[in-house]
C-alpha cells in the first residue's frame, strides 16, 4: 500500500506537545510503510502567520528527528487554486454570499423562538439568515459573477444531497449516505467505515464558511485542495476535527477529489484536562528543549 502522510501546522505560534504527537504519528506511519511524509504550512491567515514561527517549526521538527520532502507547500502560494475551486462551486449553485457578523449569528441563534443553539465544527451552527433570503429571491448563482471580498457559505442541504448517493437499508426504508474510512489500527492501517446522512450534515454541521471577507478561502476548502494536490493518502489529526471531516468529504465529492483514510487521534491535555493551545508556552517543544529534554523524552510524554 502506498502511504503519503503530512503535517500541516499554522506558523502562528510555537509547536506544543499536541503538535509533536500528531507530527510524530504521521511520520512514523509513513516510514513504517515505506511511504512519504510531507510538510505544509497553513499560512492563509497572513496577519497572524510569521516567518519566525515558521523557522521555529522547522527547528523543532528537525530536533524531533523528522525528515520531509521539499519543497514545502504553503497555502499563501495557492490562492489561485482556491479561487478556481470557489468559482466552480459557485457556478454549480452550492455557495451563497453571507453578510452576517458573528454577533448577528449569535443573536439569531438565541432568539426566543429558536431552540437551544446548536454547536457544530465551526461553533454556532449558522441559522440560515442569508441563505433564506437568497432562496426566497430565487437567486441564480450560476448566472452571476462570484462576489469578491464577501463571505461565501456552502449551501449544505443542496451540497449534501448531491454527494450522499449510496443506498443502505435501515428500519423504515433506505436512506442516502456518505462515508469515509477511519483508521482504527495505525500499525496495520485497518479501517472502519463512518457514515452520515444529508440530514445529519444540515442539523449538526450547517452552512459553513468556505471563503471569508478578509482573505480568500477557509480551512475547510484549503485543506481539501492541498491534501489532493500533495497526493495525501492517510491523514493524521486530532479527534477535535472528526466532525469537520464530514465537511471535507462533501467538498471532495463535489470537486471530484479522492478521499484519504483518516486517523483522528486522542488529544494531549494539560493537568486540568484542557486541550493544549499555542498560547500554552510552558508546554512548547522549544521550552522542553531548553530544559534539556531529548526527543525520546517527548515521545514518552505523549505516549509513543
Amino acid at each position: 500500500m502506498s502511504v503519503t502522510t503530512r503535517f500541516a501546522p499554522s506558523p502562528t505560534g510555537p509547536l506544543h506537545l499536541g503538535h509533536a504527537f500528531s507530527a510524530l504519528m504521521a511520520h512514523d506511519m509513513a516510514m513504517a510503510n515505506g511511504g512519504r511524509f510531507l510538510l505544509r504550512f497553513e499560512d492563509i491567515d497572513r496577519q497572524r502567520s510569521k516567518p519566525q514561527w515558521e523557522q521555529q517549526i522547522f527547528d523543532d521538527l528537525e530536533w524531533l528527528g523528522l525528515t520531509w520532502e521539499t519543497p514545502v507547500m504553503r497555502q499563501s502560494d495557492r490562492l489561485p487554486a482556491y479561487r478556481t475551486a470557489l468559482q466552480r462551486l459557485w457556478k454549480c449553485g452550492w455557495l451563497y454570499p453571507c453578510t452576517c457578523t458573528r454577533r448577528d449569528i449569535a443573536q439569531a441563534a438565541s432568539a426566543p423562538q429558536e431552540r437551544d443553539p446548536i454547536h457544530g465544527p465551526d461553533g454556532l451552527i449558522y441559522p440560515g439568515t442569508c441563505r433564506s433570503w437568497h432562496d426566497a429571491t430565487g437567486a441564480a448563482y450560476s448566472s452571476t459573477p462570484m462576489p469578491e471580498q464577501t463571505a461565501l457559505r456552502l449551501h449544505m442541504e443542496t451540497a449534501a444531497r448531491a454527494v450522499c448517493d449510496s443506498r443502505i437499508d435501515r428500519p423504515g426504508g433506505g436512506t442516502t449516505m456518505a462515508n469515509f474510512h477511519e483508521i482504527t489500527d495505525i500499525q496495520t492501517l485497518e479501517t472502519r467505515t463512518v457514515t452520515f446522512t444529508p440530514e445529519e450534515l444540515v442539523r449538526e454541521v450547517g452552512d459553513v464558511v468556505l471563503s471569508r471577507k478578509d482573505f480568500l478561502g477557509s480551512y475547510h476548502l484549503s485543506v481539501v485542495l492541498d491534501d489532493a494536490a500533495q497526493g495525501i493518502t492517510h491523514v493524521v489529526r486530532g479527534q477535535d476535527l472528526f466532525e469537520a471531516t464530514k465537511i471535507h468529504v462533501v467538498l471532495q465529492r463535489l470537486l471530484g477529489l479522492a478521499t484519504p483514510d483518516y486517523h483522528h487521534h486522542r488529544l494531549i491535555r494539560d493537568d486540568q484536562g484542557k486541550r493544549l493551545a499555542k498560547r500554552d508556552d510552558a508546554r512548547a517543544i522549544a521550552a522542553y528543549r531548553a530544559d534539556g529534554a531529548t526527543p525520546s523524552d517527548i515521545r514518552r510524554m505523549v505516549g509513543l
